[in-house]
C-alpha cells in the first residue's frame, strides 16, 4: 500500500518583483514521517514554510495539505497543522498559561488544562507556567512555542529550529519528545534546522535548497553516501558553498 501524502507540493513559485525567492519546486512528504528543509540563509526555507502555512500567496503553483487546496480552502487543512519558531514571538505580557488556554480555545481542544499540565511535564514548564512570557529566557521561550505547536495535537507539525537557544541536554530531551510525540500520535513533521546533528538523529528524508530551488534531496544516509562525507554538516557545507557537482 502506498504511503498518504501529508503535503504535496509542485511547481511551487514566489517572486518578490524580480526576484524569485522560490523557484518552482515540487515535493511530497508521506505521513508520520519528519522532514527536513535544509539551506543557507536566504536558500527560500521561510518562504516556503510561510506559504505552506498560508502566509504568503504562492506566484504560481499548488500546495495540498491534510487532502486540502490550500489556495482555495486553506482553514480546512489549518486547525489540523501548528507551527513553531524562537523567532516568533507569543503575546509577552500573558503568562504561559495563558497562552496556552488562549491557542487551546482557538482549536477547540477538549480536556484543555488537562492537555496544558501533560505539556508543562513534557516540556518542563511547571516552573514557569505563571510567568509572563516575556520575562522568560530565549530557551524557556523556546519550550513554550513548541508547548503552542503541540496544543492541539497536530496531523501536520512545521518547525523552524525548534532547539533553538536550549542546552545540549535539554535540547536531547526535546527531540526525544518530538520522537516519541510523532510516533504515539502519527504527526508529520516539516522543519528547517541548522543542527545537522538533530537532523541525522531525527529526520526520515532530507530536502535541500539553495538559491530557492531544491538541488537535492534523500535520506541523510544517502545523502552523506553521495557526497562522500561523514555526516550532514559536511553535505550542508558543501551544498550552500556551491562545492557540490
Amino acid at each position: 500500500m502506498a504511503p498518504v501524502n501529508i503535503i504535496s507540493v509542485h511547481s511551487l513559485t514566489k517572486r518578490f518583483g524580480q526576484v524569485a525567492a522560490v523557484e518552482g519546486i515540487s515535493f511530497a512528504i508521506p505521513r508520520g514521517s519528519i522532514t527536513a528543509l535544509l539551506g543557507g540563509n536566504g536558500a527560500g526555507k521561510t518562504t516556503t514554510i510561510a506559504m505552506l502555512l498560508g502566509i504568503l500567496q504562492p506566484t504560481s503553483g499548488t500546495i495540498s495539505i491534510l487532502g486540502h487546496d490550500m489556495l482555495a480552502n486553506r482553514y480546512g487543512a489549518l486547525k489540523k497543522m501548528n507551527f513553531s519558531s524562537p523567532y516568533v514571538d507569543l503575546p509577552r505580557k500573558l503568562t504561559v498559561r495563558q497562552n496556552l488556554r488562549i491557542y487551546g480555545k482557538l482549536y477547540g481542544v477538549r480536556n484543555l488544562e488537562e492537555q496544558i499540565e501533560n505539556l508543562a511535564v513534557a516540556l518542563d514548564l511547571k516552573t514557569f507556567l505563571d510567568r509572563q512570557v516575556g520575562k522568560l529566557s530565549a530557551g524557556q521561550q523556546t519550550r513554550v512555542s513548541l508547548s503552542k505547536a503541540l496544543i492541539n495535537t497536530p496531523e501536520l507539525l512545521l518547525l523552524d529550529e525548534p532547539t533553538a537557544s536550549l542546552d545540549p541536554d535539554t535540547a536531547d530531551r526535546i527531540r526525544g519528545m518530538l520522537e516519541r510525540f510523532c510516533r504515539q500520535n502519527c504527526t508529520t513533521i516539516l522543519m528547517a534546522s541548522h543542527n545537522m546533528r538533530e537532523v541525522e538523529r531525527l529526520c526520515d528524508y532530507v530536502l535541500m535548497m539553495r538559491k530557492g530551488t531544491i538541488v537535492d534531496r534523500g535520506t541523510p544516509a544517502e545523502l552523506m553516501k553521495r557526497y562522500d562525507r561523514q555526516g550532514m554538516e559536511e553535505v550542508f557545507l558543501d551544498i550552500a558553498r556551491g562545492d557540490a557537482a
